[in-house]
């Protein structure tokens, strides 16, 4: 029986909701270490309260992602800018693209 996209859609759905049912996919262990490794970053010889060296953590991770953030509006910023400079946007240049890859072309002797 040949499934519809939409019927394979739900399909799949469902798998990931029986997955997650069973708890098989937390990522608990990762955020954990994640935010662990921001208290070494702020306190590598263990001398901080742990009250001060989860406040300092939390601050560390906060501008971790703000850099990521920055790094992420300065890549679309140029992005948008190099767009500028060519004169057309992405889906026409893909447009462009397939035009011209449907044209015939010459082949080489």
């Amino acid at each position: 029986m040949s499934l519809t996209p939409s019927q394979r859609t739900l399909r799949a759905r469902i798998a990931a909701f029986e997955l997650h049912t069973a708890g098989g996919t937390t990522t608990v262990a990762a955020r954990a270490a994640f935010r662990g490794s921001f208290e070494v970053q702020v306190d590598p010889n263990g001398v901080l309260t742990d009250a001060e060296r989860q406040r300092r953590a939390e601050y560390a991770r906060r501008a971790h992602m703000t850099r990521l953030a920055l790094a992420s509006s300065r890549a679309r910023s140029a992005g948008r800018q190099q767009i500028a400079a060519v004169g057309t946007t992405p889906t026409a240049a893909m447009e462009d693209l397939d035009d011209a890859s449907t044209s015939p072309t010459p082949l080489a002797v």
